[in-house]
């Protein structure tokens, strides 16, 4: 048990820092150019998913993310009190990667983000958002769950471009991203509404998938 949430932790963190750490990055290097600072976020969130994905997936099934939590609690496959665990160790990671991103650029840890991300464009593409990447792990669990971690890395790094929010589609990213002050932020008072659209979400696959895709064995 201590194992699985350890791997759960210590994968956000890694998720968190490569979120935070890129944008940070990006962000000086672009030279005021968003585009580039996005496709740099961009391609470190996704090679990061993949890594830890593979690696820790079979320690504790690799969720990083209350909304996957959340979706294969309401299928019956994790245990509701394990599941709060996992989101506990989700959240914990996760605000202790921004706090270490910011203390590898020499910002000042404890910060909150002023960078307003609100509008129903911006809620309903976290629905869209959080819905495609729970269908990625959906299907690949059902038809090829080696292909998981390239199937979600490759989704999330595309997310970031083809949805207004730049598809955060994960409540404890959204929680954690509201206290950096950097490329990578959200305003404390717009993250709930992202997070309502991600729980909306994650109801509406829990729902939907399984009759697309068959129970995996």
């Amino acid at each position: 048990m201590r194992r699985e949430l350890f791997a759960e932790g210590l994968g956000t963190a890694f998720l968190l820092i490569s979120v935070v750490g890129s944008g940070i990055m990006g962000e000086t290097l672009a030279d005021g150019n968003t585009a580039i600072a996005l496709l740099a976020n961009a391609i470190a969130t996704g090679a990061m998913l993949y890594a830890i994905i593979t690696t820790l997936g079979p320690v504790s099934g690799a969720h990083f993310n209350p909304a996957v939590t959340l979706a294969f609690t309401l299928r019956g496959d994790i245990a509701s009190g394990l599941a709060a665990r996992y989101v506990l160790a989700q959240i914990l990671g996760a605000i202790l990667g921004v706090w270490a991103a910011h203390l590898m650029f020499e910002l000042p840890m404890l910060q909150l983000s002023t960078t307003a991300r609100g509008g129903p464009a911006q809620w309903f593409s976290e629905v869209v958002a959080t819905f495609g990447l729970l269908f990625v792990i959906f299907g690949g669990r059902a038809r090829a769950p080696r292909s998981i971690p390239g199937l979600v890395a490759l989704y999330i790094a595309g997310a970031y471009w083809f949805t207004a929010s730049t598809s955060f589609a994960n409540p404890a990213v959204t929680l954690a991203r509201s206290l950096s002050d950097t490329f990578a932020g959200i305003a404390p008072a717009h993250a709930p509404m992202f997070i309502l659209a991600q729980i909306l979400a994650t109801g509406l696959a829990a729902l939907l998938l399984p009759r697309l895709f068959e129970a995996p064995a």
